[in-house]
């Protein structure tokens, strides 16, 4: 989430205003306007489509905006499958997503100044008036002080600085007193007790009403927090003291960014994850530009643009530069050691770096952004939104999408950078996804799982604050706006703060503390002022010629198999290379062999054994070759030494009046009956059963003949189940959770099993839904009584009845998503015990009463992007999402102790000590992150 609007002049003189979010200069800002530059190759969209888009978007605002106010005020947020109020304490937890919410209001808060930028200025004052009379700031409640600050305190300012601007405009807001400002103010007070640690960095959550450390407090006892959660503080703090005189608020960010530059690597000059708030200790020292960091760079950047104080911005440089060097790997952004920054520590991306492109627009940086946006917008057309993360070679990491709004931020910027229509184009996919698939009758759902297109009950208040802000802007002219939105700069939540308080309340000091930690290299001011650079050569086509070779990043495949070998490398006479069918991990010639080729064998606390392969560390290009085949040849081994233990999450789309296949439901598979991945999708009207579990013959049988039985779980195997339904004629089944409340939010997905016995002769699919979702289901034949569902491995594209309910959206290319694509030259394979029969079984009823884990237990990535992938490297598709190794290397090693009675494990590994040695600090963060959730 992150932002910017307006911008500063030139030089010493009098400040002229120019739309900073185009070019930014590094010395004084200077900017220029590229509202008259687009590119060829995109036709240019008409006004009246544009204006056409618009309307859209402010359509599909009111729908979430108004189901918000009607069934969701004054809870924080709405909760759009089953159109009631999110209020903390009322519902599961869902861990820390839920310390943004703190019984004020939030989304009404937090959509303030996008009601504005909307032009629905009536709409404006009744929402202040009511946050006036019925937000109360001093709960007991924990809440996190760097949401609470984004969202309450920003949208706080927002609101305040666009209701002095219609104020002053004469029409609206003439009762308005600075009330807005003083609940920020009061805001603001009760967040700096956070800042009492010996280091200046803010604990991470704090009790509205009880503060930090006291008893009451049930909170302070936390060591750590996340550089951007310390570092996301100035734009709010440093407005709020510039707004109120009240200089404090200023000087303690001002303190948390010090520290956090002081801290910084020096040797590479990046930031972790991760620090400790008594110590300054990195806690997690892996470094991107992503979640936990993203909004640190960003509001170095923009507390220099807000404030003028030219040490935000050479810390800026600085950083940006260790960036561009070890975490840029265009289009990639890939996490490195902030220790030892050659190194990755991922092999994979998260959603939040989606907001980066968009900064180096502000940056001036136009290539890179370009790039990476592009990638960004390959995967989204693959899977309709970008994944909360994915890997190197796009595969789905973390299958959630909650509606984040940094992709549409770094669109708006980049077409405002250069006026290409092309990224109008991006923006209307962007419309035309989410009334498709996001859009319900309660307002826009959260996406569960991108593969499937199933729900999540989840309309964050960021959804309204940010995302409508940017997609209206990216379509309207100036003058549908009703104020220079240049004269503003958007924080991180994208609320406004106006420009002019650069020059207000000027009471800190502006000491430079950058020299006196590192020298700067002159290279990070190659933007200065005038600019001199020329932002597009004299080529109409510059941005597409970016583009281009990244169209088919994401889709480029190969036909399965090895990966052809060099003739040259035949030539010599040297042996044939290592064939992974031919490989004993107790064979020291092979572990040698395995390393000249660049790939270790890496033992993991957990008990698994990864193989991974860094071209860059091959003693020579066709060694590097030779791992990449070795590494296709041992996927593909072990992908048909595997026999699938676990599937997929299947779909339960509603597809009847008045839901028209919106209401998507993450369901649970079954081991036995219909595969719907391999078989058409089941549809019928839904029918309960008697008995309503299923454990004996149906005494309605003429109720669900033809239907789809709903039965509850319990007292019985799943597969008698689905035998007494099928025998009463039902076409399907959905067994409901007896668990009262339990959540495919909350509860990892489950999957059925069968009784032990052979389950051939169930031929009717089955599904598993938690309580949650069955009780939607429920309620609507309670309303409807009709109620007709979709059983498939995936959502489907909705009813065309629909059309005559709502409002058309375009038609969307549907995306293949069986074949998962590897581009990159760095692979690694994970070893791991395959899960036997008889723990498979333990899924079954009676004997389990808690929901299986569905995560893989295994994976098979890409690790490094060594090499250029927009060079010509051959790759591999890999339909598999899993690989076991774990029984072919034990049988090698069974085979080589048989043989040698003297080799011991400690043997076989040690020609990779060496390897290893360094390497042990790397390894273990690397363990921790792969644990970490976003």
């Amino acid at each position: 989430m992150s932002e910017a609007g307006g911008g500063r002049g030139c030089g010493s003189s009098v400040p002229q205003r120019a739309p900073w979010s185009l070019v930014a200069a590094t010395a004084a800002f200077c900017l220029v306007s590229a509202t008259s530059v687009w590119t060829a190759g995109a036709a240019p969209m008409s006004r009246e489509e544009r204006q056409k888009l618009g309307n859209q978007v402010l359509e599909m605002f009111d729908h979430a905006y108004g189901n918000y106010m009607e069934h969701a005020y004054p809870a924080d947020e709405l909760m759009p499958l089953t159109c009631r109020g999110r209020i903390r304490g009322q519902e599961p937890s869902r861990g820390d997503v839920d310390d943004a919410l703190g019984k004020f209001s939030l989304t009404l808060i937090d959509s303030l100044d996008t009601l504005v930028v909307l032009n629905k200025t009536k709409e404006f004052e009744d929402a202040v008036r009511k946050v006036l009379r019925d937000v109360n700031l001093d709960n007991d409640v924990v809440v996190s002080v760097f949401e609470t600050n984004i969202r309450v305190l920003g949208g706080l300012l927002g609101g305040h600085s666009l209701a002095i601007m219609l104020k002053e405009k004469g029409e609206y807001m003439q009762w308005y007193n600075d009330e807005l400002l003083q609940m920020a103010k009061q805001l603001g007070y009760k967040l700096l007790p956070a800042f009492n640690t010996t280091s200046g960095l803010p604990y991470p959550r704090i009790n509205l009403k009880f503060g930090i450390r006291k008893p009451e407090a049930r909170t302070g006892t936390e060591t750590d927090t996340c550089t951007a959660c310390a570092g996301t503080l100035i734009l709010e703090f440093a407005a709020l003291s510039r707004f109120t005189g009240a200089t404090i608020f200023e000087e303690y960010a001002r303190k948390a960014l010090d520290f956090l530059w002081e801290k910084r690597q020096r040797s590479s000059n990046l930031v972790g994850v991760t620090i400790n708030i008594h110590t300054g200790d990195w806690v997690r020292k892996d470094s991107g530009v992503g979640a936990g960091i993203d909004s640190y760079y960003e509001y170095l950047l923009k507390a220099y643009v807000l404030l003028g104080d030219d040490s935000f911005l050479e810390r800026f440089n600085t950083h940006y530069d260790a960036i561009m060097r070890y975490i840029s790997q265009p289009p990639l952004l890939l996490d490195v050691h902030i220790h030892k920054p050659m190194l990755n520590a991922r092999t994979w991306m998260d959603a939040l770096l989606a907001f980066f492109p968009g900064l180096q627009v502000l940056k001036g940086d136009i290539r890179p952004a370009i790039e990476t946006h592009e990638m960004l917008y390959q995967v989204i057309k693959k899977h309709n939104f970008l994944p909360e993360a994915f890997t190197t070679d796009f595969r789905v990491h973390w299958a959630q999408h909650p509606l984040r709004p940094e992709f549409a931020e770094s669109t708006y910027f980049l077409y405002k950078a250069t006026g290409d229509p092309y990224y109008l184009e991006v923006g209307k996919t962007l419309i035309e996804n989410l009334n498709k698939y996001a859009r319900v009758p309660c307002g826009f759902a959260a996406m569960k799982d991108v593969r499937t297109g199933s729900h999540e009950d989840r309309m964050d208040s960021f959804f309204l604050a940010e995302m409508f802000k940017y997609l209206y802007l990216l379509f309207a002219d100036k003058e549908d706006i009703i104020f220079d939105i240049e004269d503003y700069i958007f924080t991180t939540e994208a609320h406004l703060l106006p420009l002019w308080l650069s020059t207000t309340n000027q009471s800190i000091s502006k000491k430079n503390t950058t020299s006196e930690y590192t020298e700067l290299d002159d290279s990070n001011f190659d933007w200065t002022c005038p600019n001199t650079q020329i932002l597009f050569p004299n080529d109409p086509l510059y941005a597409q010629s970016i583009r281009e070779p990244l169209k088919n990043v994401v889709d480029k495949s190969c036909p399965r198999g090895i990966i052809r070998v060099r003739e040259e490398s035949f030539r010599s006479g040297a042996k044939p290379p290592l064939r992974a069918r031919d490989f004993m991990a107790t064979n020291p010639e092979h572990l040698e062999i395995l390393k000249k080729m660049g790939v270790s064998l890496i033992h993991l606390k957990d008990g698994r054994v990864q193989l991974v392969q860094h071209a860059i560390q091959a003693a020579s290009s066709i060694d590097a070759e030779d791992g990449l085949r070795f590494m296709q040849e041992m996927i593909e081994l072990s992908s048909q030494q595997q026999k699938e233990q676990q599937l997929p999450p299947r779909a339960v789309q509603i597809v009847s009046h008045p839901f028209f296949g919106r209401v998507v439901l993450t369901a649970g598979p079954a081991q036995f009956g219909l595969d719907l991945s391999k078989h058409k999708e089941t549809r019928g009207f839904v029918a309960s059963s008697k008995p309503y579990n299923g454990c004996s013959e149906l005494t309605n049988p003429e109720a669900v003949m033809g239907k789809i039985a709903l039965i509850q779980r319990g007292q019985c195997m799943f597969a008698e189940k689905a035998r007494n339904i099928q025998n009463a004629g039902a076409i399907g089944g959905i067994v409901i959770d007896d668990n009262e409340g339990s959540s495919s939010d909350t509860a990892p997905l489950f999957q059925m099993a069968g009784d032990g016995k052979d389950t051939d002769d169930i031929k009717i699919p089955m599904l598993f839904l938690f309580s949650k979702e069955g009780s939607i289901i429920l309620d609507a034949i309670r309303e409807y009584e009709e109620v007709e569902v979709l059983l498939s491995d995936k959502a489907k594209d909705r009813d065309p009845e629909m059309e005559n309910e709502e409002q058309p959206s375009s038609e969307n290319d549907s995306q293949d998503q069986s074949a998962e694509q590897i581009t990159s030259s760095s692979q690694e394979v994970d070893l791991v015990d395959q899960e036997s029969p008889e723990e498979s079984s333990l899924n079954s009823e009676p004997e389990s009463s808690s929901p299986a884990d569905m995560d893989n237990a295994a994976s098979v990535s890409a690790s490094e992007q060594n090499f250029n992938p927009m060079e010509n490297h051959e790759t591999t598709s890999l339909d598999g999402e899993c690989t076991d190794l774990d029984n072919q290397l034990q049988e090698q090693s069974e085979t080589e102790e048989d043989s040698n009675p003297n080799v011991s494990w400690g043997k076989k590994v040690q020609p990779i000590d060496s390897i290893l040695a360094d390497w042990n600090e790397d390894i273990e963060a690397f363990e921790m992150m792969e644990k970490d959730e976003l």
